[in-house]
């Protein structure tokens, strides 16, 4: 299964491939499995956030994020949805996660952001107030909803734990999981929602570090949906990414800028294309 974000401004690219033949079982062990990815990426989130600040006093000064720094942040964010389609975020793969900041095409889960020369120097300081809505929105999907086993158990015994509960993005993982217990395939309504949470949290995640300027959108971009087989993999996408047609028929071109919007009929399908007809065209 693939899933692809671009964005007007900017590219942002979050893709998830899913596994032809996951295991029953293994996602149950996941957790214990990626302890050594979550070692490392604890101390990557620190590099991540002092990165994060220098770069903000940089582009105050100069306009610009050091690229060095954006490489740097990008591969962060890249090692943690690898590790996220693995267990916690999408339970996407069986395949483990390599240790690089570094892209991986053989890897089923891909993250990239394309570099912005020039960023809003006055927005530096404004953006954490300005991604409050967003950040609310992403506190009621990632906060603790329901305690883990072992989180009851220790309570009251001073034991430590490093998390105490499910959120709600996990609860819709877990039940993927449970999917693949019973019988061994994915729901592609789940796959897509939880990728669509992702690239969501991812878009308002590169805005907060100040990696652009564009202001995330409150819902998940437009992507197209994915056609899981009954053997759990993908048979593609239902309708193509860049041109969504939706049905047959006659073409009726409406003026908007920047595009040619289709209405096809008799079923009223709409379609997307990038063209020249202008509103003066």
């Amino acid at each position: 299964m693939t899933t692809t974000t671009a964005m007007t401004g900017r590219e942002l690219r979050l893709e998830g491939h899913l596994d032809p033949h996951l295991s029953r079982w293994l996602w149950l062990v996941k957790m214990f499995l990626a302890i050594p990815h979550f070692i490392v990426l604890a101390f990557l989130w620190i590099g991540f956030i002092v990165a994060t600040a220098i770069a903000g006093v940089a582009i105050l000064i100069t306009g610009r994020y050091p690229r060095t720094l954006f490489d740097f942040n990008v591969g962060v964010l890249r090692w943690n949805w690898r590790v996220g389609f693995y267990v916690w975020a999408a339970l996407g793969t069986d395949k483990y996660p390599p240790f690089t900041l570094a892209a991986r095409a053989d890897y089923p889960a891909q993250f990239d952001i394309s570099y912005t020369g020039r960023l809003s120097r006055g927005l530096v300081l404004v953006k954490w107030a300005l991604a409050i809505p967003h950040l609310l929105i992403a506190g009621l999907l990632l906060a603790d909803l329901l305690p883990y086993p072992w989180a009851i158990s220790n309570q009251g015994s001073g034991l430590f734990h490093p998390s105490s509960g499910y959120s709600v993005l996990n609860l819709i993982v877990v039940l993927a999981g449970v999917c693949l217990l019973i019988n061994r395939r994915y729901p592609p309504t789940l796959l897509n929602l939880v990728l669509g949470i992702n690239r969501w949290l991812y878009q308002v995640l590169t805005y907060v570090a100040l990696m652009h300027d564009d202001y995330p959108s409150f819902r998940s971009p437009a992507q197209p949906l994915e056609d899981v087989g009954p053997d759990g993999g993908s048979r593609g996408p239902t309708r193509p990414h860049h041109n969504m047609k939706l049905a047959l028929g006659i073409t009726q071109p409406l003026p908007i800028v920047g595009f040619r919007v289709e209405q096809r009929l008799p079923l009223g399908g709409v379609s997307l294309e990038p063209g020249d007809h202008g509103i003066g065209d």
